[in-house]
């Protein structure tokens, strides 16, 4: 009787510990809360300008949204309010890491440095809105059918976690307005309102997507691989966090790719800004991607 009972009451606990995860209010109708972040322990305005020099819209006469400062220090706090949790669990070792994580992964999937940029590489993060190169691919996955693609929209990369496919743009629709049209009606949205962009990474950050853990627990040691991950070599650290966000092109190969190794190099550098060792496993090169 207990053997039969077991796995049906893991799955069920794990569902109730998603669903306590997520909020009933939809997260725009929380903007106005008593919420404070430890984001402001760590950073303040002056340090976001010094790390993100030539982050998007700064200095430009034109742009897509029409805002000086998309990616502002301002709107990165207002954010980090209706995600409480963000760099507060764990100790100061692990709230480090965790940021230098979060950093890191907006930092090169929005970057504009090359190897002799003005100030370095890891000074052109946060640089870019929307995903370079060929837009005309939609990433319209059709076999999602709760989180169905509009015809002639497009869900390529927007904001600081570049969020894609029309599954991400569904759910956090879902998370953001209570119901998943919104933003698979208007997709673009992600790029012209710096306080929803800001929310769809950090709500990918901090939400489970099984069979993925969130990069949130991942970072704050929360997250325990199971006998499948340890013999696919997927263990907490930072590689993992890399593994969620685009494990199934950048991790498995048994080589790092060019924007990978950047990842790492991100994220080292952040670390050494904040002071923190970096921690175990910040490789995915030999991680099979979740869900095999």
């Amino acid at each position: 009787m207990f053997k039969k009972i077991t796995l049906p009451l893991i799955l069920c606990l794990a569902l109730l510990s998603y669903k306590s995860y997520s909020q009933t209010t939809p997260l725009k109708d929380q903007l106005v809360n008593t919420n404070t972040t430890n984001l402001t322990k760590y950073l303040n305005k002056k340090i976001w300008g010094q790390l993100f020099p030539h982050r998007y819209a700064i200095g430009r006469k034109n742009n897509l949204s029409n805002n000086p400062d998309f990616y502002s220090f301002e709107s990165f706090v207002i954010v980090a309010k209706l995600f409480p949790a963000f760099l507060s669990e764990g100790n100061d070792t692990l709230q480090k890491r965790e940021l230098c994580a979060f950093l890191a992964n907006i930092a090169q999937e929005t970057s504009g440095g090359w190897d002799e940029a003005p100030g370095g590489y890891f000074k052109w993060g946060l640089y870019f809105l929307t995903e370079t190169g060929d837009q005309k691919n939609r990433y319209a996955d059709t076999s999602k059918k709760n989180y169905p693609p509009v015809a002639g929209k497009f869900y390529y990369g927007r904001g600081p976690k570049q969020l894609s496919w029309n599954y991400n743009y569904g759910q956090f629709s879902e998370a953001w307005y209570g119901n998943k049209d919104t933003l698979l009606q208007n997709p673009e949205m992600l790029s012209q309102d710096p306080i929803l962009s800001f929310a769809s990474a950090l709500w990918f950050w901090m939400a489970p997507q099984f069979p993925k853990p969130s990069c949130h627990d991942i970072m704050v040691d929360k997250w325990k691989p199971d006998d499948n991950d340890i013999q696919k070599n997927r263990l907490p650290g930072f590689g993992a966090t890399v593994n969620v966000i685009n494990g199934g092109v950048e991790c498995g190969n048994g080589t790092t790719l060019d924007k990978t190794a950047y990842r790492y190099k991100y994220y080292l550098f952040f670390c050494n800004y904040f002071h923190v060792s970096p921690g175990e496993n910040i490789n995915c090169s030999n991680q099979k991607p979740f869900g095999q």
